[in-house]
């Protein structure tokens, strides 16, 4: 097997580095912060929550209606590298930003963070479509999957520093409260622009399509241009179908773990260490799933993630001690890394390559408007039943729904696909 070059380094390293601010600053830290801050200005329990609700679902929407356009801009010469470092700047300086907002300001907060969130989502589109340039369809699976492994360990590190300050009490009393938050945003950004840079320096762009004196208009075009003739790439659009699905139920398993896991009676430190160690799993998993993928084919081993995300769903209905969620907990982490690095590679050998940032911005469409319908069957679910583990085996249907469309669609003789 020939080593990773260093182009494939630099793009790797760059999941590495957003991966702190994902795991950091969205998940652990600034929502716990934004409560804080917003109940001290008077602001209810009830509505600091739905407004952290509100600014994550406006930043999704945000740059999930602007993907196609951003990528189809990213497809000219020398364009992709550019709007990279566009996002990316903006998230970084915003989450600089986001530990220079004084602690009465809960609104200013919550503007930045959406701002740095746009940055996060934007960022992810354009490196997303750098694959098609770093590496060829037969290295695309393990490139993939080595980019969601050492995403996932370089995101842990991050939060072990994070918890390291909390433990000992902001370094043994240098920080306060305040101070141990503030120092995990500016680790996140911090993180983020030392293992980014390189990609950000280095990024190289192999396909594009030509150059145009009007590339705004020309992109418009091309976009209805791609949308007039979605029969032409029958087998790319049902996989995005099958990839609506089954992306929704991997998504709303992890961030609904923590509601069901605290519905059971586990506690919230426990749950920080479930995170943790599923984090960890996902790291060399992520890589077996792209060795798998070699050794039989993508389209296989995605399959054979979601059976095992099935089998999640349903041993759910048996959930009743903190045995039984370690176990669902460590299966999630077997699979999620695998799952969403092929599902990122298949979609990579479908699309033309001189227009694979418009192709990813429909990719990123999907992704983030998968994350609707899960949580929506979760709810119907429990509050008809009582049980919110019923509720999470509700999500099987997904995964059913996936596993039918992927293996419906046509084969190509190359057992990559």
């Amino acid at each position: 097997m020939k080593k990773l070059t260093k182009q494939q380094w630099e793009w790797i390293f760059y999941d590495w580095a957003n991966s702190g601010y994902g795991i950091v600053v969205v998940t652990a830290v600034l929502p716990v912060y934004f409560k804080t801050v917003a109940t001290q200005a008077g602001v209810s329990a009830a509505n600091s929550t739905a407004f952290w609700g509100y600014a994550n679902s406006f930043g999704t929407l945000v740059i999930s209606i602007l993907a196609p356009l951003l990528g189809a801009l990213a497809d000219y010469p020398h364009a992709k590298r550019k709007w990279l470092n566009i996002f990316t700047w903006i998230g970084i300086v915003l989450t600089f930003g986001l530990a220079l907002v004084p602690t009465d300001q809960w609104l200013w907060l919550l503007i930045i963070y959406i701002g740095s969130l746009i940055g996060y989502s934007g960022g992810n589109l354009f490196y997303d479509s750098f694959l098609t340039d770093v590496a060829s369809d037969r290295q695309m699976d393990r490139v993939s999957s080595y980019g969601y492994g050492m995403g996932y360990l370089g995101g842990v590190l991050a939060f072990i520093i994070f918890l390291a300050a909390q433990l000992s009490h902001g370094f043994n009393g240098l920080l306060d409260g305040y101070g141990i938050a503030k120092f995990s945003l500016i680790l996140a950004a911090v993180w983020w622009i030392i293992f980014a840079w390189p990609l950000m320096r280095h990024g190289q762009q192999i396909y594009s399509v030509a150059p145009v004196a009007h590339p705004f208009k020309d992109s418009l075009h091309r976009l209805k241009l791609t949308v007039q003739h979605l029969n032409h790439y029958r087998k790319l659009c049902w996989f995005l179908v099958a990839y609506f699905f089954y992306i929704d139920g991997v998504d709303t398993i992890f961030t609904m773990a923590t509601m069901i896991g605290t519905d059971i009676g586990i506690k919230t430190t426990t749950l920080m260490l479930v995170l943790l160690v599923v984090q960890l799993i996902a790291f060399p998993f992520s890589i077996l799933y792209g060795w798998l993928a070699n050794k039989i084919s993508t389209r296989y081993t995605i399959m054979l993630g979601l059976v095992i995300y099935l089998g999640i769903c349903l041993d759910a209905l048996t959930l009743h001690t903190l045995r039984d969620f370690w176990i669902l907990a460590i299966l999630v982490g077997t699979s999620q890394g695998g799952v969403q690095a092929l599902s990122r590679s298949y979609f990579g050998r479908l699309v033309p390559k001189d227009e694979s940032s418009e192709f990813y911005g429909f990719y990123n469409i999907l992704g983030k408007f998968s994350a609707i319908l899960g949580p929506v069957i979760v709810g119907i679910v429990t509050q008809w039943t009582g049980k919110s583990t019923v509720g999470a085996a509700s999500l099987s249907s997904l995964f059913l729904i996936g596993l039918i469309l992927l293996f419906t669609l046509p084969f190509q003789k190359d057992k990559n696909y």
